[in-house]
């Protein structure tokens, strides 16, 4: 019986008799982002372990190594030079958040190592002129493209677009309303509002004069709270209200029955039917006793991606495998996957949820809604959930 286990032993051995292929990253895993990113670590472990369990990659044991940049972004282009001098990572995955990304790509671009940058969603993070660095998220260019279509869709014209002041939201507006022009959309400039805003009793005014049709703001959770308590306030009822801040749970704890029809903007959902979702889900579930958040979905998206790329070059040189995540095109947990030629997203794009009887509903793109966009409903005419 002993041998007969030593022999099956031996036979198993081979697959992982190379040195093993070493993935880098780093993320905050102290300080005060750390129990933000914990899903985004969460995620390449159980990558790690399934890839592991298929036999690994090139036939070599995947060994990750987690750097902690101890949510300090401006550290982050040191730490990925000490992946790769010390480490002596194969390959990288980015960082956490788009800041901590500017600087780790930077560095990948200069050492010449490929980088699937996996949460980094500025522009800023894709120059022109990068050749090393793949993003596997949303770019932020694209989080008002799903609120535009179905403006259109429904006929209407006039949009009022708002933004949290800060750079993020400000990207998205900025590009929403380039995508609205071309749309033939009619969007004067944008409302701004503060960081802790309240109320918006002024915008509401300039939206009854203009006659607005479509409310599109891209902020906070408590930014689209603040907006409706507002609407309820004023008997305000544009015919669209779209916020990014109403795709998450804490829109709802807010408001509650006040949620209702409201249109939020979602990076990931793990109810879409996208490619292999329904899997990563049960198994993430299972490994960490929690449902995945958008995080867990884009470092498990970005890994898949990675993994991909080193399958179809067949090898780790760096040119080789840069050459095959430029041409990549494929399906991932979070969406598509296909990049332009300075290696920003292309295909990805986030969801639009409503929220329908105090749940969230898929209603774009088609191909992935499972309801279809119930009418942003006059006040006077809602009635109590039961």
């Amino acid at each position: 019986m002993k041998r007969l286990f030593l022999c099956a032993l031996l036979i198993a051995a081979p697959a992982f008799a190379q040195p093993s292929l070493v993935v880098g990253a780093a993320m905050p895993q102290s300080g005060i982002l750390a129990d933000l990113a914990a899903d985004l670590r969460k995620a390449l472990l159980l990558w790690q372990e399934e890839v592991n369990t298929a036999g690994g990659l090139l036939g070599r044991r995947v060994e990750l190594q987690l750097l902690d940049d101890q949510s300090q972004a401006s550290d982050a282009g040191k730490r990925y030079q000490q992946l790769i001098t010390e480490h002596q990572a194969d390959l990288l995955i980015g960082p956490f958040g788009s800041a901590a990304s500017l600087g780790a790509a930077a560095v990948a671009e200069r050492n010449r190592r490929v980088m699937v940058n996996a949460t980094g969603a500025a522009r800023a993070v894709h120059r022109s002129g990068f050749r090393y660095v793949f993003q596997s998220a949303s770019p932020l260019a694209s989080y008002g493209s799903g609120a535009l279509e179905i403006a259109r869709a429904q006929g209407l014209k006039r949009i009022l677009l708002l933004a949290r002041s800060d750079p993020t939201s400000r990207e998205i507006a900025d590009r929403a309303r380039e995508a609205a022009a071309a749309l033939g959309l009619v969007a004067g400039d944008i409302e701004l509002y503060a960081q802790g805003a309240e109320d918006f009793a002024p915008q509401v005014a300039r939206a009854r004069a203009a006659g607005i049709e479509a409310w599109i703001a891209f902020g906070l959770p408590r930014d689209a709270a603040e907006m409706v308590k507002t609407f309820r306030k004023l008997a305000y009822a544009p015919r669209l209200f779209v916020a990014q801040g109403a795709a998450d749970p804490e829109f709802i704890k807010r408001v509650r029955q006040d949620a209702e029809y409201a249109v939020g903007i979602a990076a990931y959902d793990r109810h879409a039917r996208t490619a292999g979702n329904a899997q990563f889900a049960q198994a993430y579930a299972q490994k960490w006793s929690a449902e995945p958040g958008y995080l867990a979905a884009e470092g498990y998206a970005a890994a898949k991606i990675l993994e991909q790329g080193v399958r179809r070059a067949g090898t780790l040189d760096q040119e080789a495998l840069r050459e095959a995540l430029a041409a990549l095109e494929t399906e991932t947990p979070l969406g598509a996957y296909r990049v332009e030629r300075s290696g920003a997203q292309a295909a990805a794009q986030p969801l639009l949820v409503q929220i329908v009887k105090g749940r969230r509903e898929i209603i774009w793109p088609e191909t992935l809604a499972t309801a279809q966009l119930q009418p942003y409903a006059p006040w006077e005419a809602r009635k109590l959930l039961k």
